[in-house]
């Protein structure tokens, strides 16, 4: 496993400076930052999240296994279906133009709800209920991040996965 150190993290640019939680002449692994105490989930899934320490399969499968946790919020089965072709090409079972194709059939789906929702309204209605859809997805996307933030369960859960994860 990949050591690295406070001068890593810099060069990474992060919008802290890492002694905040660590001494200048730190340097460790993947699973030390993981275990760290005091460095709160979301710096520490900034930190680890990225190719250079925890291989793309990994971080892929990860991912997948994120989104599974929420799969039951999913109302359109192609999204769904594209957590499964994403899956089998982390296992090298599926092509990159089969996952572009899954990609592109869940966006379809969107784009066609959101088409359906046009054509059920004028346009003047569905400029005001767009915004007020982008209005209240930001809304969410604030809540869902604080609760994320204050849900030390959740967190705990998707810590002891990735540990899981990058220890096979």
């Amino acid at each position: 496993m990949k050591t690295f150190a406070i001068a890593d993290i810099r060069s990474w640019n992060p919008c802290y400076d890492p002694n905040r939680h660590l001494p200048e002449d730190w340097s460790g692994t993947v699973l030390e930052i993981l275990n760290h105490k005091t460095i709160s989930p979301k710096d520490k899934f900034w930190v680890v999240c990225r190719e250079d320490l925890i291989d793309a399969k990994t971080l892929r499968l990860f991912a997948v296994w994120c989104a599974r946790q929420v799969e039951h919020l999913m109302t359109d089965s192609k999204s769904k279906q594209t957590l499964d072709v994403a899956e089998r090409f982390a296992h090298d079972k599926a092509t990159s133009d089969e996952l572009t194709a899954a990609r592109a059939a869940a966006y379809a789906a969107y784009a066609d709800a959101d088409a359906d929702a046009y054509a059920d309204a004028d346009a003047d209605a569905y400029a005001d209920a767009r915004a007020a859809a982008y209005a209240a997805r930001a809304a969410y996307a604030d809540a869902a991040a604080a609760a994320a933030a204050d849900d030390a369960d959740a967190c705990a859960a998707q810590i002891a996965q990735l540990i899981k994860m990058v220890q096979e």
